[in-house]
């Protein structure tokens, strides 16, 4: 027990820390039990620091902030107008159609498979081919009918649906609007002897403010590459296909490996095991080799850098509590948990007090 008390000690003795750790407590409990009722504004919050970064660059050109928030948001919401009425439906249209090539995969797939109990009697039986390729044809025929069916299937749903589309617009108005006087009012609940709390905080907005901005930029230019590249070589759903590997770069090592096995099956449905298979599994590559040794680094040469091992740890972790929002958000808190650990005071060593040097006869 006295270890336990000599290391808290050490740790808690300062108030700063016991301020800073039942901030953190609040916030984290917060999210945890209210996770799903604060979703939207967890999502205004994402698209007010993305779109924070045009609002300071048009203030750097003399424009004043309340037109440079209305130029931007006008802005953003242009944008979501066009994704919501030409791009979402080209992508429903393109999944409906990989659904309608679901039965014809199985059937390449089976004709496949019933030759490897020619080749291996020993290891499989064409029995166990035929049962393989039928749980392989439900699974996947399901899978596709929750996609078609997706998001407005029920009433709650499209209730869901249209509270999104009118509180998250008018939070991301005003967090840009507003964000000096709401951070301002905010300020006013903590305690006045926060100085270890505002280290942390200043450089988890920074850091997360770089994240979301270089992360979108990645998924756009991914998005924008891979959709021309498997245009180029004449590869159905590139549209969807492009969108689904861009959106793979927001879980680091694991996306671009996992996304790896829609892209390969789509281009096998479509040629089968040929040249054309193999051009578009090298271009893939080729894609994610410039996305990883090239674009993210120039996107995010300002960002903390995080080690693979800890990103994968907290995709884990976060991914578990929270599901996808936990994964979405996976770096952005390994962030913070990164800024708490570097401002956290280290306890000074005490200094051990050497013994005086003998000297000899001769000295």
């Amino acid at each position: 027990m006295r270890l336990i008390r000599d290391w808290f000690q050490r740790h808690f003795s300062d108030p700063q820390v016991v301020i800073l750790v039942g901030l953190l407590i609040v916030v984290f409990a917060a999210i945890y039990f209210l996770g799903r009722l604060v979703v939207p504004f967890l999502v205004g919050l994402v698209m007010a620091y993305l779109l924070e970064g045009l609002v300071r660059l048009l203030t750097r050109w003399y424009i004043p902030r309340l037109l440079a928030v209305l130029i931007v948001f006008f802005g953003f919401m242009t944008g979501s107008l066009f994704a919501l009425f030409w791009l979402l439906p080209l992508l429903t249209k393109q999944v409906a159609q990989l659904v309608q090539q679901i039965p014809g995969l199985i059937t390449q797939t089976q004709a496949l498979l019933l030759q490897l109990p020619e080749r291996y009697p020993n290891f499989i039986s064409d029995e166990q081919v035929v049962e393989f390729t039928s749980a392989l044809r439900t699974e996947l025929f399901n899978f596709g009918q929750r996609l078609l069916t997706f998001s407005v299937a029920s009433l709650t749903g499209l209730i869901t649906l249209i509270v999104y589309l009118i509180i998250v617009p008018m939070l991301i108005f005003f967090f840009l609007k507003d964000k000096s006087a709401i951070m301002g009012w905010m300020s006013t609940f903590l305690p006045h002897e926060r100085r270890l709390a505002s280290q942390v905080w200043h450089e988890v907005d920074r850091q997360i403010g770089n994240y979301i901005r270089g992360k979108f930029l990645e998924i756009l230019i991914v998005w924008a590459g891979t959709y021309g590249t498997f245009y180029w070589l004449g590869l159905q759903n590139a549209m969807l296909l492009g969108l689904v590997v861009g959106l793979s770069v927001l879980i680091p090592y694991i996306g671009a490996a996992v996304v790896t096995l829609p892209v390969a099956i789509v281009a096998y449905a479509q040629w089968g095991f040929g040249d054309q298979l193999l051009y578009v599994l090298i271009a893939y590559a080729i894609i994610q080799a410039i996305d990883g040794n090239i674009l993210a680094p120039l996107l995010f040469s300002e960002a903390v850098d995080i080690h693979p091992v800890a990103i994968i740890l907290a995709i884990l972790v976060f991914g578990g509590l929270w599901g996808f929002w936990g994964i979405f958000f996976a770096i952005p808190l390994a962030t913070v948990v990164q800024a708490v650990l570097r401002a956290w005071p280290r306890p000074v060593a005490t200094p051990v007090s050497q013994p005086p040097r003998e000297t000899s006869p001769s000295e």
